[in-house]
């Protein structure tokens, strides 16, 4: 029997300060220049471990990284906690409401991006040699797990680049969001089900149902009555007053492992369960942005780096690397998940001067490929070889996407900037209690230019808050909504000096308002006027500006900002 003892927690103490040290620094140096962290990471873990590392100083790497059973598992353990808080977080940030209520365009986006790349990938893991089948020697299930991995996109990845070119708030940034939420939960259900009924004993065919109705239950129990109690809970702690975030962390977190040990029971992976989670607490009106922001960046800043770094820990990418497989994996999964999406928003009603960026949304593997990789890669349905292929395939799918979609927001634009604010597009100082009464005031503005009914404007502007929210922090909010009435497009600006609550990420009340509406038929003209907006205030010296700007020359002001961002 082996015990843990003080050298064991002093090599554990030394792997982790290495792992996580190096990783972070790699993931924020990436991060400035653009590209995602989880580049980073895995380089950091591929430099670590036996490819680079434990190739030209075997000893020195063998006293960091030794092959004692206890001393890995310790790591493991840690890493597999760090990747389940991900997912858990994942789920958080996957907004199933705002999903729902753009279901019509996002389902058949959704869909049309799930069948097509699967067809595609599966096909192709079909023809491959059968070096390349894992363990199990099954051809079927080997297919059906590479046409999954292939299949789901990073939404965190593009949310990210959303959020980078200020657009995550937009209609465009709303509908890619919300068809990839609709693509993570489907595409999930269907791994969890796939390796349920491939890892189970004998892979008998009577598994696949219980797995099934299993899981469908599962999903169902969480998104209803889990829902609501979760809602209930945390609304207690809001009304108890009880430390936050603290104390919605702990309950979501206790949450999060009980799920997963029920997906365990039922046949499916455990982060199922925590990802499934994610997505009931997310949805509760009582956990504020705030909160999601402070659970969000302690798993990103300590958990997520440790797994990912760890991977490299684990495999020999040299040994293991085909560079043909990786760069087929690449072509044949960005491929079908664009053009999937591309015939998805052809399909749907949305203006099609967008098709390009969204459809470029749904092409990055990142994180969720490597996750579902490493998992097949565990339970033996693929090599050693194929992982590496995959991971190669995500890492780049990632990087590209940065500047795929600049490219396709530039090319995209159609008209030019409307950023000058007359006298009656700005109001000087709108005294409201809440964000639905400063929405209104913008909208009685906008609608004295003429042309407009301004309770019209309002429920209009509202209905697309209720959807997704529209503050962005620092004191700034950006609300927007698409008219059929409208040929031209219209910027109003509000100063609200004492504050709203608008429930922004970072908690702060909005003292600066901003109305964009533009044509229905159209969406390059929100694209760039938010753009516009969004860059400009991004800069304290200019907030405080508008702060200080007397009621004439406040105008004058917001207008010089705008066209100089």
């Amino acid at each position: 029997m082996h015990y843990l003892d003080e050298s064991h927690i002093l090599v554990f103490l030394l792997q982790v300060s290495l792992l996580l040290g190096l990783a972070r620094t790699a993931g924020l140096l990436l991060r400035r220049v653009g590209q995602p962290a989880i580049t980073g990471e895995i380089l950091v873990g591929i430099l670590l471990g036996p490819t680079i590392f434990g190739r030209f100083l075997p000893g020195l790497h063998g006293a960091i990284f030794p092959a004692d059973m206890t001393q890995q598992n310790m790591l493991e353990t840690v890493a597999w906690l760090g990747i389940m808080f991900f997912l858990l977080e994942t789920g958080l940030e996957t907004d199933l409401a705002a999903a729902w209520r753009q279901r019509r365009e996002a389902l058949v986006i959704a869909f049309s991006d799930l069948i097509l790349p699967m067809a595609l990938a599966f096909a192709f893991a079909m023809l491959l040699p059968e070096r390349y089948v894992g363990g199990s020697g099954n051809r079927i299930f080997f297919s059906l797990f590479i046409g999954t991995i292939m299949t789901i996109s990073a939404l965190p990845v593009t949310a990210r680049i959303l959020q980078e070119l200020d657009i995550y708030r937009s209609d465009a940034g709303l509908l890619t969001i919300s068809a990839l939420t609709v693509n993570d939960i489907a595409g999930w259900v269907v791994f969890a089900v796939i390796l349920g009924f491939a890892t189970g004993d004998g892979m008998s065919v009577a598994r696949a149902p219980l797995i099934l109705a299993g899981t469908v239950a599962f999903v169902a129990a969480s998104l209803t009555l889990g829902k609501r109690l979760t809602d209930h809970a945390l609304c207690l702690i809001e009304r108890l007053k009880l430390p936050q975030a603290g104390t919605s962390l702990t309950l979501i977190w206790v949450l999060g492992m009980l799920g997963g040990a029920i997906t365990i029971l039922i046949g499916v992976h455990a982060l199922f369960g925590f990802f499934i989670v994610g997505v009931m607490a997310g949805e509760s009106r009582h956990l504020s942005e705030k909160t999601r922001q402070t659970i969000s960046q302690m798993v990103r800043a300590v958990l997520v780096p440790l797994f990912f770094a760890s991977i490299g820990l684990k495999i020999d990418f040299l040994s293991e690397l085909d560079v043909r497989l990786a760069a087929l994996m690449l072509v044949i999964g960005v491929g079908g998940r664009f053009l999937g999406a591309w015939i998805g928003v052809s399909l749907t009603r949305y203006p099609r001067t967008s098709r390009h960026l969204i459809s470029a949304g749904h092409t990055p593997g990142g994180e969720m490929q490597i996750v579902i990789g490493i998992l097949a890669l565990e339970y033996g349905v693929i090599t050693p070889v194929v992982f590496v292929a995959i991971v190669l395939s995500a890492v780049l799918s990632s990087v590209i996407l940065g500047p795929w979609m600049k490219l396709a927001l530039k090319r995209g634009r159609r008209v030019k900037q409307v950023v000058s604010l007359g006298p009656g597009q700005v109001v000087p100082a709108i005294a409201a209690k809440s964000r639905d009464d400063v929405i209104r005031r913008l909208a009685e503005a906008a609608a004295s230019g003429g042309g407009l009914d301004g309770e019209a404007v309002a429920r209009a502007a509202l209905e697309r808050e209720n959807i997704m929210g529209t503050a962005v922090g620092e004191g700034v909010a950006i609300p927007h909504a698409r008219l059929a009435e409208l040929a031209t497009p219209r910027l109003v600006f509000g100063r609200v000096p004492a504050g709203v609550e608008w429930n922004a990420p970072d908690g702060a009340p909005v003292q600066l308002a901003f109305l964009i509406l533009t044509p229905a038929s159209e969406d390059a003209s929100q694209l760039e006027i938010l753009r516009a907006v969004a860059g400009a205030m991004h800069r304290p010296e200019n907030r405080e500006a508008l702060l200080a700007a007397s009621e004439s020359d406040l105008g004058r002001v917001a207008t010089q900002m705008l066209k100089a961002s």
